[in-house]
Formats: C-alpha cells, sequence, structure tokens
C-alpha cells in the first residue's frame, strides 16, 4: 500500500511539474504590470499568473485559518458551558434526591 501511495505521489508531482513547464512555455510574452502606484518590470506572464494564483491561494488559506480559529474558540466556550451546566445539573439532581427523602 505504501508504494500505491508513492507512485501515486510521484505521478501528481511529475504531471504538475510538466504542466507548469508547458504553462510556462505558451505564456513567455514579457508582460509590465502597473499597480497604480508601482509599475514593474515586464516579465514573463506565466510568472505574473503563477504569482497571482500563489497569492491568492495564501490570501485563501490564512483567510479560512481565521474562521477555522474562531469556530475552534466558539466550540472550547460551549464545551466550558457543556461542563458548567452539566456540574449544575448534577448538583440540582443531589439537592432534589436529598430533599425528597
Amino acid at each position: 500500500m505504501r508504494w500505491v501511495k508513492w507512485v501515486l505521489t510521484i505521478l501528481i508531482v511529475g504531471s504538475a511539474v510538466v504542466l507548469g513547464a508547458l504553462f510556462s512555455l505558451q505564456n513567455s510574452e514579457a508582460v509590465a504590470l502597473d499597480l497604480l502606484l508601482i509599475q514593474l518590470s515586464p516579465k514573463a506572464l506565466s510568472i505574473w499568473l503563477l504569482l497571482a494564483l500563489g497569492a491568492g491561494g495564501l490570501l485563501g488559506l490564512l483567510v479560512s485559518m481565521a474562521i477555522i480559529l474562531s469556530y475552534k474558540a466558539r466550540l472550547g466556550k460551549a464545551e466550558r458551558d457543556r461542563k458548567r451546566l452539566q456540574t449544575e445539573v448534577d448538583r440540582l439532581r443531589r439537592v432534589g434526591l436529598s430533599s425528597s427523602d
């Protein structure tokens, strides 16, 4: 089973490298990037596109991490509230049992 995972990993990485090389060859025209206040020197279009893809992926990762952390905080608070309420219910049950005797 381990060798299947290794072969699949090699195939996926190899495919990504080949596709990246083909993408780079097809988009080799030099393009200057104008960001309103900053003008960047001409680079291959494939470089700008891959940088934009990487920046978008990183931004998405950061946003999703923030959302996950907020959900974990809410889950922790709910767990603490559940424990506190369970303790209170247990205490009230004990009081109810001793007063009915």
